[in-house]
């Protein structure tokens, strides 16, 4: 899931800003409300904060660009599920069937990166000691 970062209003007449730096670059990870891009007016300068914890994954407003109430400034993908949306597919192998007639089966694969982790057995302590045999170890003693 991916949030827009929208210009927000500004005043009650002032219906523009110009895009004085963004604190973040593309790829960072930011927090919901902390400060992304600052925006200037020559009435108020502000802070525009991230609407959700994520990546910013799109700048869509450059610095020194002029941009209106409402207007996009850049994207934030949760958890990285914008990228995990594409799909590459693997191998297409044609069916014959009756009549003549080849259809197609098309294997879709999520990119490994991001496929879920396995799961891994919980670590537990107990009071067992495992005596390791070790030429290395034998020679300091």
């Amino acid at each position: 899931m991916s949030e827009k970062i929208l210009v927000p209003v500004l005043g009650e007449s002032i219906t523009e800003a110009t895009v004085a730096k963004w604190l973040k670059k593309e790829g960072d990870t930011v927090q919901a409300d902390e400060a992304i891009v600052e925006l200037e007016t020559d009435k108020v300068n502000l802070e525009v904060p991230s609407p959700i914890d994520g990546v910013l994954s799109e700048i869509n407003s450059k610095d020194g660009e002029v941009v209106e109430v409402g207007a996009l400034l850049g994207t934030i993908s949760q958890n990285g599920a914008q990228l995990s949306e594409k799909i590459i597919i693997t191998k297409v192998e044609p069916k014959k069937v009756e009549n003549n007639v080849v259809s197609l089966e098309i294997e879709k694969k999520m990119p490994k990166a991001f496929e879920e982790p396995e799961k891994e057995e919980p670590l537990v302590l107990t009071n067992e000691v495992k005596e390791e045999e070790s030429n290395s170890l034998n020679k300091n003693n």
